[in-house]
Order: C-alpha cells, then sequence, then structure tokens
C-alpha cells in the first residue's frame, strides 16, 4: 500500500539560515586576514606611528598550536600567555560537536563554505557530482583520521615545558606569520597542490573536508558524543531517497533508523528536501525534534559565548611588546621549525 505524504506545516529554512552564518563568518575571516596582513606589513616595513592591531582571531587558523596551549591549560590550570585566543577558539568548536555534532564545519568553517560552494558550481556545470568507488572513498577517508592521530601524538609525547619553549621562541611567536608567508611566496608545489585540491573539489563533494582535513575528522570523533541525531521515521518516509541523494557527506540516510556517523554535519540539508512530514527530522534523546534555528543558536551563543568570556577576563590578545614584532616579523623567514 503506498504511503500517504503528508504535507509540512511550513517551509524549512535552515538551509537561509546557515547560508547566512556561512557568509557572516566567511566576512570575519577575510576582515581578520586583511587586518592581520597590514599588521605584518606595518612590521615588515619599518613603519612609525600606531599599528594596526593584530587579530586574536587569526588563532583561528593555529590548530597546532591551539592544541598545545590546551595540553598546558589542561595540565598545569595556566593559560599561556601566546595565542591564548586559538585555545578559545578550539574550545568552543569541540564543544559544538559535543552539542550538535560537527556543526562547525558546515555552518562556520570558511574552507568547509568555499568547498561546498566549488561542488555546487561543479554540479550546476557538470549536471552531477562525482562519487569515489567504495573501496577507495573508505581508504582516503582514512587519511585524514591518519594526519590526526599524528598530529595528537606530536603533541600528547611533547612536554608542558617544551611547548612552553617552542611556543616562546620565535618560531612559536610568528607561526601566524610565517603561515601568512606560506600563502605570499607560494611556491610552485604549493601552488599545484592547491590548484589540484580547487579541481577535485569542483568534482568530488567536500573534496578537502572529506579526505584529507585533520580539524574536521578531530571534531567528527568529539560530536559521535553529541545528544543530537538525524532521525528517520520509516513509518513516516515515502522511500523517495531525496535525503541519502543531498546528503554532502554521502550517508546512507534512506536506508537508517539514525544518523550517528561521525561524518555528519548536522548541515541539514538532508531535513530540508525531505518532501514528507515528520518523516526526517534532527533530534534529541526522546525523539525530540530540532528545527534548524536550534542548531544555528547552538552554534552562536558558544561561539560568542567563548569570545566574550576571554574578552571578560582579559585573555583574549596575545600581548608582546612592539618592540618584539619590530625585532622578529621583518626576519620572519630567518626562523625554521626547531
Amino acid at each position: 500500500m503506498a504511503k500517504k505524504l503528508g504535507k509540512r506545516s511550513g517551509p524549512d529554512r535552515s538551509q537561509k539560515l546557515r547560508r547566512i552564518f556561512q557568509a557572516l563568518f566567511l566576512a570575519l575571516n577575510v576582515w581578520i586576514g586583511a587586518q592581520f596582513y597590514l599588521f605584518v606589513r606595518y612590521y615588515e616595513t619599518g613603519s612609525q606611528g600606531v599599528a594596526p592591531s593584530r587579530p586574536p582571531g587569526v588563532e583561528g587558523w593555529l590548530p597546532i598550536a591551539s592544541l598545545m596551549n590546551l595540553k598546558v591549560l589542561l595540565a598545569t590550570g595556566a593559560l599561556p600567555r601566546v595565542h591564548p585566543a586559538g585555545v578559545f577558539l578550539l574550545t568552543a568548536f569541540l564543544a559544538m560537536s559535543w552539542v550538535a555534532r560537527k556543526s562547525f564545519c558546515s555552518w562556520l568553517c570558511p574552507v568547509g563554505t568555499v568547498s561546498e560552494y566549488l561542488w555546487k558550481f561543479g554540479r550546476r556545470l557538470l549536471k552531477r557530482s562525482f562519487r569515489l568507488p567504495r573501496w577507495l572513498d573508505i581508504g582516503l577517508r582514512g587519511i585524514k583520521y591518519l594526519l590526526l592521530g599524528l598530529f595528537l601524538f606530536a603533541v600528547v609525547s611533547m612536554p608542558v615545558e617544551g611547548i612552553r619553549q617552542f611556543l616562546g621562541g620565535p618560531y612559536g611567536l610568528l607561526d601566524d606569520v610565517k603561515m601568512l608567508n606560506f600563502f605570499r611566496t607560494l611556491t610552485a608545489a604549493g601552488g599545484i597542490v592547491i590548484a589540484i585540491l580547487v579541481v577535485a573539489s569542483v568534482f568530488i563533494e567536500n573534496f578537502w573536508c572529506r579526505y584529507l582535513c585533520p580539524y574536521g575528522a578531530f571534531l567528527g570523533l568529539a560530536g559521535l558524543a553529541s545528544p543530537l541525531r538525524i532521525r528517520r521515521d520509516s513509518s513516516l518516509c515515502i522511500d523517495c531517497d531525496k535525503c541519502t541523494k543531498s546528503c554532502p557527506s554521502q550517508l546512507p540516510v534512506a536506508q537508517l533508523i539514525t544518523i550517528q556517523s561521525a561524518e555528519c554535519t548536522s548541515c541539514m540539508q538532508c531535513v530540508a528536501v525531505c518532501p514528507a512530514a515528520g518523516a526526517l527530522a534532527m533530534s534529541a534523546p526522546g525523539r525530540r525534534r530540532m528545527p534548524g534555528w536550534v542548531v544555528a543558536a547552538t552554534v552562536a551563543v558558544l561561539f560568542l559565548g567563548a569570545y566574550g568570556y576571554a574578552q571578560w577576563g582579559g585573555h583574549w590578545h596575545t600581548n608582546l611588546p612592539d618592540q618584539v614584532y619590530r625585532e622578529l616579523i621583518p626576519r620572519a623567514n630567518e626562523f625554521e621549525h626547531p
């Protein structure tokens, strides 16, 4: 007997809300990048007068340093004075994962946003996206977990005093400048790698995120503890398979009752395309339905809460003397990883 299709009570606005969050966070990161570039150029050129302020948000692009500082904080109870903002950002993103799966990846991450628009452009251009054979897909997905394991091993095995010496040395003080210089003086090899990643992202959904991002792997594992799940009511499902086809993480949503995979990013695209009222929803224990605005509110509260607490406690800025920047930034390329 064919199942009767129930109508939704109203339009699903989760994707519109998610796109707003993506656009705002991408714009914020562009501003941070521009401000940081001006800050570095000020010291490189020996300018006089008041220096542009260093945007602490740039430390969000230093996940290894943030992990190191988080270890120091947990081991000693003292927050390091170099790159403290990174600790609060990492903690906020982990908290998002614990509460709402790895929502950072699909709601805030600027790399994830660019990657999403690349594969959507490819789908519009080619009328389809490509999927790798299952055996190859599984093998490649293991790369990001391997990279994560190597980074975690390096941080865990490094003694607290070694971390302090590293981050307090010239290379550690300037690892944000070194990151900027990598892109400013991009080698041919680096350019080729980035070009390959961009092209691959046009053909394959979220290529970088799916196969190579250790940060996403870390948040995905943390997200396994989240109480929120995409749940399917088989009695209401009409087996149209739209949810599976729309899932950017390539999860077989239409074949499962509960989505528990570490690959789920709480993007809610599957819920948005489901035509059967009540058949698919983000829900908490007890099957209490959670609309898109709940995920959005969770992301916003945790991000702004971490920022506000760090500002209030005086832990947001890396306060180094002006003379340190004047001496070290012009010589940044002289310092190698110890």
